[in-house]
């Protein structure tokens, strides 16, 4: 018994002591939106079907290229362009990190948010470092971006202390280590333009580009920054509590915008937000034991106003998930995940559907 007793005391003693490398800090969530409405459940993103099983997986994020081909980027580095109509790949390049966010210039090329390397162009000479840190901090995690008209890349690092294999590790600590930083592909300059972000994920722009959206995927909500007109430097909370975790942004033919959730809001997350003693318990616990995120697949659309106009929804052991990227081109979406195979495609039934 003697022996027990001590056991239990280390195992105590462990789970309340032991160093770790987070520092939970504490924040209450608003209770999660009733899934009743345009929220009520659906199995619309059923339909999916999967392109290019074979290229694959963890083409986290989508775009589509002057030529016509959608690009994206795998868990292995490598960047790769597919026919929409074939299904047919082409490997161009591999950045040695993990490709996320994909746009691209102005000038034609391909413009990349690398978890490990930073901001990177694929030119016609190779791949090209654009910038690795902005204000001696060192982009820790670039994950999303957008471009305007003007060459000026709107560019999210989720954060600067943890990497994107430490993504629950950013969660738990809960702190505002995101930023959102604006590039100047003409000049070769950046400035941050939003720090204390609660994991900086997708980036999109306004319509005349006056204004950039970024999502706090920890806070579940969407910003909005102001860059020109008499609001400039001014931002807001677009959409707030959101039903799950928003991952990329991307605006519509209708300038509405296509809000992936990464998954549904986790219960036990939301009840340990408030409690960072006990997330530091949690924390330690064996990955074995921490609760897996449901197999979900959930696409929002809002309005410029932020208003939630439909959600397209599936669950089940086959459903193309987690989307973590929708992008909307001639009537069909085109999904993006960090984790399956292919690129998942679904053809809208309508602007009412």
């Amino acid at each position: 018994m003697r022996i027990v007793a001590l056991l239990l005391l280390a195992i105590a003693a462990y789970l309340l002591f032991w160093p770790i490398a987070i520092t939970p800090q504490a924040w209450t969530p608003p209770p999660a939106p009733a899934a009743q409405g345009v929220l009520a459940p659906n199995q619309k993103l059923a339909a999916v079907e999967t392109l290019a099983v074979q290229a694959g997986a963890g083409g986290e994020a989508v775009a589509f290229g002057p030529d016509g081909r959608l690009y994206t980027g795998f868990v292995d580095g490598r960047l790769v362009a597919i026919q929409p109509d074939t299904g047919a790949v082409e490997e161009l390049a591999n950045t040695g990190g993990r490709p996320l966010g994909l746009a691209f210039a102005p000038d034609g090329s391909l413009l990349i948010a690398d978890a490990v390397h930073g901001l990177l162009a694929l030119r016609a000479e190779g791949l090209v470092t654009l910038l690795d840190s902005v204000d001696g901090l060192k982009l820790g995690f670039a994950d999303d971006l957008a471009v305007d008209s003007q060459g000026v890349v709107y560019l999210s690092d989720a954060s600067h202390r943890f990497g994107h294999h430490e993504v629950t590790a950013d969660f738990f600590e809960h702190a505002p280590n995101g930023r959102l930083i604006a590039y100047e592909l003409g000049r070769g300059q950046a400035r941050v333009l939003l720090d204390d972000l609660y994991f900086a994920n997708g980036v999109a722009l306004g319509p005349h580009e006056d204004y950039v959206l970024v999502n706090e995927t920890a806070r579940y909500r969407v910003r909005k920054l102001w860059l020109r007109g008499p609001r400039a430097g001014e931002d807001e909370i677009l959409v707030d509590n959101l039903p799950g975790f928003p991952d990329n942004i991307r605006r519509s033919p209708r300038d509405t915008y296509w809000v992936a959730l990464y998954g549904p809001r986790s219960e036990q997350l939301d009840a340990l937000l408030p409690r960072p003693f006990l997330r530091s318990v949690v924390w330690r616990l064996p990955e074995a034991l921490q609760p897996e995120p449901p197999h979900v697949a959930r696409v929002l659309e809002i309005d410029a106003e932020g208003k939630i106009l439909r959600s397209l929804q599936a669950s089940g052991e086959g459903v193309y998930a987690p989307v973590t990227c929708a992008v909307e081109h001639q009537d069909q979406l085109w999904l993006g995940s960090l984790s399956a195979r292919g690129i998942g495609r679904y053809r809208l039934p309508g602007q009412g559907g």
